[in-house]
Order: C-alpha cells, then structure tokens, then sequence
C-alpha cells in the first residue's frame, strides 16, 4: 500500500508539468516504450480476445481468473510500477511525458484493483461476469475458426464459474461482497439460460442461428452439433450450479449494510475508488459540498424553465407532473427505438460545424436483451451499439431522450471511444482502455453541447437535459453520502426525486447501482466540470482564434485520460494559439 500511495504521489507531481523538459533524452523514451509495450502485450493476454479487441481475434478459451493469477497480476504491475519508478520523467519527450502520466495512472488504478480485491465482487449494479459474457454470442464471427475458437470458450464455461465463484467465496468470508439489497433479481440473466425453452432459444445458440455461407454446409453442421453439444453439457450446468451458489450462498450470506465504509478497510477502499473514477485526490467530504452547490445551481435553471411553461406549483410537483403526464410517453418499445434514431440522424447533420476529425465506425441502436431490461439503465453505448431499455415505458420519458441519446450514442460514448480506437497516433494503452473521468465526462458535456447544436426543440426537452444533469451533481451528493456519510437507501432515492424528474422505477435502479458500485458515479459530472473549465480558459485566452471544432479535436485525440492530463492538454491548445491537432494533414 505505500508503494501505492507513493506512486500516487508522483502522479499528482506529474499533473503539472505541462511545460516541455529541459531536454530530452530518446533513450528515455525507448526505455519507457520499452516498458510499456511489454506490459500491454502481457495485459492483453490476461483477457480473452474479441470481436471488440485489437486484434479481432476470438479465443479459443476465458480469461483465468483464478486466485494463483490474481496473485501473479498484482506482483506483475508492482514490478512495472519499480521499473516506472525509474525512468527519469525529466528526460522525456512531451508526448512521452503524456504517455507516461496516462500510463502511471493506469498501473496504480490495476494495483489498487488487486490490492483491494476487487475480483471478490466480479459484478457490480447491473453487470456481471455472467452476464457480460453472454454478450459474447451477439459477437461478429467470421470465419470457420472463430466458431471453432468460441465453441471453446462455451466448453471453458464451467472452470471460469468455478473460479468465479471461488473468489466470491473468499469475499464473502471476509466481508467483502455486494450489498444484499443490490442483488435482488439478479438471478434473472442466469434462469434466462438455465430456463430457455429450447437450445434454439438459449442466447449462446444465437450464433449458428445464421453462418456464414462461406462455410461449406458439412462443416456448418458439424458446428452447430458441436455448439449443441457444449451448451447442453457445459453451459447449461455451469449455470445451474451457478444459480444454487447465488440462491442459497452469496444472495443470503451478502453484507446488509450499503456503506463502502463499512467494507474490509473500507475507507481506504472508498478513497481508492474515488481516486481511480475522479482521477483526482478529493475527499469525499469536498466531493459532497461541490455536489450540493452544483445541485443548487442547476436547480435556478429548472425553475427558469418551469416558470417559462407556466407552470402553477413547485419543483416537485413540476416533476410529477414530467413523471405522469401521458403527452410524455409512448406505448410501443418501436416508438421509444425511433425516437433515439431520430435524435442521432439529426447530430449527424449538425456534427460538421462542431467537429473536424469524425470516427469511421457506426453504431446500431439496439433494445436491451429482457432478462437485463428491469435493473439495467434507460441506456447505454459504446463502439458499436446504442442500448436503449423498452421496458417499462412509463419510466422513459421522451423529454429526456434527447440528452440520453447524445450521452450515449453521438457525440458521446459511441463516437468518443471509437475516435480513440482509431487514433494510430496513440499507443494502444490509450486507444482501448477508458478512464471513466474522461469519458463519462466527456459524454455528459455532450449532453449540455446539445442547446448549442440545436439538439432541444421543446422547454420540456432542456428540461430533461438539466435534470440529466442534476442527475449527474446529485450523484456527488447521494454517491458520497451512501458511501462515506452514512445514508440509507430511502435517503438517497429521496434526494434524487426531489431534485430530477427521473421516474421512480430510474430512481430505485439508479441508487441500487451506486451502492453496488462505490465511486463510479462521481465521474460524469467531475469530468464535465473539467472539460467546461478547459473550453472557458481556452474561450478567454483565445478569443476569435477559438475553433469549436480545434477545440474538440484536441480533446478527442487524446483517447481516455485523467483529467490533469486533459488540463495540461488545453493549456498547450492555448499556448499554440487555438491549432487544431490535425491542421498539419490539412
């Protein structure tokens, strides 16, 4: 743990050196390539390759997950943090530098995972090691080898349970498990799977539902026997097994307090959680004043709107009102999915005056599987995909579409994360990684970004949008006060329906994820302050030589990382007088 905080030190030393070195060294540089070229090779085998991984390969077995491995990754990252510890930082390049902050960053974020033991609760409010594997069948396979290789994997099922399981285990004896009150109904992405009607109906069929037709009819069917053969042998019993070990072990044997704090070393453990999701070294204390003065905030502007639609009552009861009038709401999912694509077709025709560099990659807009939709988020994206949750419509408000939809599909999380992947010029430690600061920061400052490019046709809609983020302020409030201050459950549900129009069911959902997940919620709304602050500072310094689109790009570019980092960046934007990061290929 010293070496951690030690490490943690140096970090925060290196979030100022924004200048250039005095001089720098290439044999510097090489040696901390060196470093971490080894340890990204290394860290990428660690986990089963993807459809979504660099190399597009699919494993031909899991990840081991095992106490012996989790051991050996712990010794592993505190010798590259010595190895780190080396390297004379005022010897590097500028971009080395950079490099190296992010990359610091990372390691101690990887050592405090396993100091503190995290693969002891490999879930957290609405994933799961089970549950994010399942996804697997939706992947793009490709070739005869690929179906082989995931085949394998099907049949690997039950040794990674296992150790799964086994580490739960070890967390449960000590204390260390997820609330009890947040694991309610989560049997349900399991009994999807021990339950399905038939092995066409099993989600890890789904694949040779439709092979390709380059695969010769022969071997097709060999595939699909095989694929059969594994389901009914392998992974429906690993399931059963799972399922026993949840109802009758951790579910009932789960701690019922909801505080971090009241963990194994739990106020250690919390503050190493706001560390790696604020990136920054706050209290939780700070983190819940500045909630509660953004909360303020925020608040002035609803009442602006409220009284604008001329509204008889106060803020709650305007909420209601958002929460139960039917002009609000539609009655099919096809409408709710429409709606999103709407709000995406239309960014794209404004995407041009706010951004120069564009990823490649598109997105689907894709409903949330059923067995998840009830404890899942009103959506969700990344590269590829835009889950939008159908179930219980009542509790999807259109007005708040708008901000969902640039949150998570464009310009948030499924355009920042593919402009990373795409970024040759980044080491991949940076293109496939995400430092939830950054880009839950990044996508909610999309949502705000949405009044400028037109995005809210309605008082209604810019309403939802600043509840969004009130949303996101109260979080500092609810995170830390769940957390640190001890709240209760009712507490914390009770501040978020007095301050947002988020839907009851939201609401419930929403509290049951922070206390599952400590920290990750204090990211979004840290991050977009910091990003606001950035574009103001660089606005002011700049003045008519701002580019909104210049400014964009050099955020972008930059892939997933902590905020001092991104400081340090527009600080550089401002000193080269607003030049945009890809002027030079112009």
């Amino acid at each position: 743990m010293k070496a951690l905080l030690r490490a943690t030190a140096v970090a925060m030393v290196l979030s100022t050196l924004s200048a250039a070195p005095a001089f720098a060294d290439a044999a510097t540089d090489q040696k901390f390539e060196t470093i971490y070229k080894t340890e990204w090779d290394w860290r990428s085998k660690q986990e089963a390759a993807n459809e979504d991984s660099p190399s597009g390969e699919v494993a031909p077995h899991l990840p081991d997950v095992s106490k012996k491995a989790q051991d050996a990754k712990l010794a592993y990252w505190q010798d590259v943090l010595k190895q780190l510890d080396g390297v004379d930082i005022k010897a590097l390049s500028p971009r080395a530098l950079e490099n190296y902050q992010v990359y610091r960053f990372q390691i101690e974020t990887l050592i405090a995972g396993q100091t503190f033991k995290l693969y002891e609760r490999p879930l957290t409010g609405d994933t799961s090691f089970w549950g994010d594997l399942s996804g697997m069948a939706r992947g793009s396979f490709r070739t005869e080898q690929d179906y082989r290789n995931y085949i394998a994997q099907l049949s690997d099922i039950p040794r990674y349970f296992k150790d799964n399981t086994d580490n739960m285990r070890a967390g449960l004896k000590r204390g260390f498990t997820l609330p009890q009150i947040s694991l309610q109904g989560r049997d349900a992405t399991i009994t999807s799977v021990t339950d399905a009607k038939s092995l066409e109906d099993n989600i890890y069929y789904l694949p040779f539902k439709s092979l390709p037709a380059t695969i010769p009819a022969d071997k097709q069917a060999e595939l699909k026997k095989l694929a059969a053969a594994a389901i009914t042998d392998k992974v429906v019993p690993a399931h059963k097994t799972l399922l026993k070990f949840m109802r009758e072990e951790y579910i009932p044997g789960a701690t019922k307090s909801i505080a971090a704090y009241d963990l194994p070393n739990g106020k250690a453990f919390y503050q190493a959680q706001v560390h790696e999701y604020a990136t920054v070294d706050m209290t939780p204390e700070q983190i819940h004043q500045i909630g509660l003065d953004e909360v303020a905030k925020i608040k002035a502007e609803m009442q602006a709107v409220k009284t604008e639609v001329k509204f008889d009552g106060d803020l709650p009861a305007f909420n209601n009102f958002l929460r139960t009038d039917p002009q609000f709401y539609v009655t099919k999912p096809q409408d709710l999915l429409d709606r999103a694509a709407w709000t995406a077709k239309e960014f794209d025709g404004v995407a041009a005056k706010y951004f120069g560099r564009m990823p490649r990659s598109r997105f689907a807009i894709i409903p949330v599987a059923p067995e998840l939709a009830p404890f899942y988020t009103g959506g969700r994206g990344g590269p590829g995909g835009y889950w939008v949750n159908t179930w219980n419509l009542p509790a999807r408000p259109l007005y708040s579409l708008p901000a969902l939809t640039l949150h998570e599909s464009a310009p948030g999380h499924a355009w920042q994360m593919p402009l990373a992947a795409e970024n040759k010029a980044l080491p991949p430690f940076r293109q496939y990684t995400y430092i939830s600061a950054y880009g839950e920061g990044w996508a909610l400052y999309s949502e705000r970004l949405g009044v400028e490019m037109g995005m809210y046709h309605t008082p209604y809609e810019r309403y939802g949008m600043l509840s969004y983020q009130m949303w996101r302020a109260a979080r500092l409030v609810v995170d830390t006060g769940i957390h640190a201050k001890g709240w209760t459950r009712e507490q914390a549900q009770n501040f978020l329906l007095e301050n947002t129009a988020l839907s009851k069911h939201e609401v419930t959902t929403e509290v049951d994820r922070y206390i599952a997940w400590p920290g990750q919620a204090l990211s979004y709304y840290l991050g977009e302050m910091a990003i606001w602050k950035a574009r103001h500072k660089a606005e002011a310094a700049l003045g008519e030589k701002f580019d909104i689109r210049k400014f964009h790009d050099a955020v972008l570019e930059l892939g997933s990382v902590p905020l001092p980092v991104l400081e340090a960046r527009i600080d550089r934007f401002i000193a080269e007088g607003g030049k945009g990061p890809y002027d030079d290929e112009e």
